[in-house]
């Protein structure tokens, strides 16, 4: 779950979200409204390799990252990663915690007597995605 989670988060802070808007070839919309002016959407991840050949490099690496992370859509991190731009890259290290559960994971701590002990609350992300970012927390 966490995965297309964060594979849409990619899609929607990424480029503008242009990549998230209808009228891109993986984006569907439902024909019923689901409210007012509200519609159903959703992103058919693996149809983003056959379509995203048209596009900019950077923009094609980015699409296929955000593929792999929904689907089962091997990629090069190795060829793909260098090719990002900062802010992109920023997005990236921030889905990959996202889709790692960091967001969620328990404050696990060992007492005096090496026994586990389990915290109060969540642990904060190991990458937050940029604009919820805390004040104090620099970009990095």
């Amino acid at each position: 779950m966490y995965t297309i989670e964060a594979a849409t988060e990619l899609l929607i802070r990424g480029f503008g979200g242009k990549f998230a808007a209808p009228g891109n070839p993986w984006v569907y919309t439902s024909s019923e409204p689901q409210g007012t002016g509200q519609v159903s959407a959703w992103i058919d991840f693996a149809a983003i390799p056959e379509e995203a050949g048209v596009l900019s490099g950077g923009e094609r690496r980015f699409l296929l990252l955000a593929a792999s992370l929904a689907e089962d859509v091997p990629v090069d991190l190795g060829d793909l990663v260098p090719g990002l731009d900062r802010s992109n890259l920023e997005l990236v290290l921030a889905a990959i915690a996202h889709a790692g559960g960091s967001h969620q994971h328990s404050n696990i701590k060992t007492s005096d007597d090496g026994s586990m002990v389990l915290g109060k609350g969540y642990l904060d992300s190991l990458h937050p995605w940029p604009q919820d970012r805390p004040a104090s927390q620099p970009a990095h």
